[in-house]
């Protein structure tokens, strides 16, 4: 059974995450105002930062967190941030890191970084879900 999470109002046709079974699947964050939709510009450290506070946002609302998560797709525009990119990265996660893939020159310019990634649900949240 698949049940969506959407947080606020959503400007495009998905829903923020999806729950199936024991995993949850996270659509993209990128640096949005989650209530609004709108994107919020700033340097790569602060949309890095902003992407990882709606990443958590959404987990909480699926009963995960970031040490839940087994699989990230980052998605950076710049070549020249990876070096920073990276640096963050390990502020944020650490070992085991999750799975990761890294693509560049992908985002359009509104956008310097995206984060979507799969978490898989503790049993004692699966356990609440059922009663």
């Amino acid at each position: 059974m698949k049940k969506p999470i959407i947080l606020g109002d959503l400007k495009l046709p998905f829903s923020h995450a999806m729950c199936v079974g024991d995993l949850l699947f996270v659509s993209g964050q990128a640096s949005v105002d989650l209530k609004t939709g709108e994107i919020i510009a700033g340097t790569f450290a602060d949309e890095f930062e902003r992407s990882i506070d709606n990443l958590r946002t959404i987990l909480a609302a699926g009963g995960a967190t970031l040490a839940d998560i087994v699989k990230v797709g980052c998605f950076v525009r710049r070549d020249e941030d990876l070096p920073e990119f990276n640096r963050l990265y390990r502020e944020v996660f650490s070992e085991p890191f999750p799975s990761r893939t890294t693509i560049t020159n992908c985002l359009p310019p509104t956008l310097l970084f995206e984060i979507d990634c799969v978490a898989q649900l503790t049993m004692h949240h699966l356990d609440r879900e059922q009663k």
